[in-house]
């Protein structure tokens, strides 16, 4: 009932764990098995240190962070990594350019399922969110000479321009969306609270900004599309897949209901599709979606 096939992916159900510091061990993706698949912590050519604490703070309305794509490069990621007992791995990159995402990938290929391009962190000066619109293409193009399936991730902002850049790059899918830049301020110190001052914003407050990207990328590009943003339980799931997600990915539900999250939301969701009339979760993609 929940089983998806994503570009040839066989996943058990359409729960993913989203690429952040949740999945950056071994041991931390293997606590993960009931998800459908676990996307790895960004990771880049060389080690990067990250940005000076505080690095993650928990707002009224959601959660703030600014660890800077800190991580110890692919060389030594990969032996970290190596035979996680997981059912698809899927490798989050980034790079500042073209060539450092192709080496990556490169790197990653023996043992991942696919490629998310991370170009869309909302901190990380020269990476992500600052990758520049017109590169994207080539860099996609290029990401592809790996022999993976290659998802690109976006943000909220120039969602569609990006993701049209991405596509006529040969994207095989879009991830949508990151965390949004952000900030927030000790009244006490009178200074930010975060070390780098800006941060992503995640939470249940970006669910409609990722539920209006999702539906526009859907009904505007013939490819799959992976919702993020917000999604701590079945009914968010759902939302999603009506408007146009294939799959979802989670990452702060991780932090509000624990790893548990995966098989409660499966149970929840078959659930409500025995009660409604579906017999397969795919039946559901794109309902929304006006003709």
């Amino acid at each position: 009932m929940l089983k998806i096939d994503l570009l040839n992916i066989k996943m058990k159900n359409p729960l993913m764990v989203a690429s952040g510091v949740l999945d950056l061990t071994k041991s931390s993706i293997e606590k993960f098995r009931d998800a459908g698949a676990v996307v790895t912590k960004s990771i880049g050519k060389d080690e990067r240190k990250g940005y000076k604490n505080p690095v993650f703070v928990e707002i009224e309305c959601g959660i703030l962070n600014a660890i800077g794509l800190a991580n110890p490069g692919i060389d030594t990621y990969i032996k970290e990594i190596r035979g996680a007992k997981v059912d698809n791995l899927i490798g989050s990159i980034f790079g500042k350019n073209a060539e450092e995402f192709l080496y990556v990938a490169k790197k990653f290929s023996k043992y991942v399922k696919a490629v998310e391009m991370n170009m869309s962190c909302p901190h990380a000066e020269k990476f992500g969110a600052e990758f520049p619109e017109k590169e994207i293409k080539n860099a996609v193009e290029m990401v592809k000479e790996a022999g993976k399936p290659v998802f690109v991730k976006i943000g909220s902002e120039n969602a569609l321009k990006r993701a049209e850049w991405a596509v006529e790059g040969g994207a095989d899918a879009i991830v949508a969306i990151n965390s949004i830049k952000a900030m927030a301020i000790s009244i006490e110190a009178g200074k930010p609270i975060l070390g780098n001052v800006f941060g992503g914003y995640s939470g249940k407050g970006i669910k409609p900004i990722g539920l209006r990207c999702v539906y526009e990328i859907s009904k505007n590009f013939d490819l799959p599309v992976i919702g993020v943003g917000g999604i701590t339980n079945a009914r968010d799931v759902i939302e999603y897949m009506m408007a146009g997600a294939s799959a979802v990915q989670i990452g702060a539900g991780i932090y509000y209901r624990g790893e548990r999250i995966f098989k409660e939301i499966c149970r929840d969701l078959k659930k409500w599709l025995e009660e409604n009339g579906y017999r397969r979760i795919e039946d559901i993609i794109g309902v929304a979606i006006e003709k």
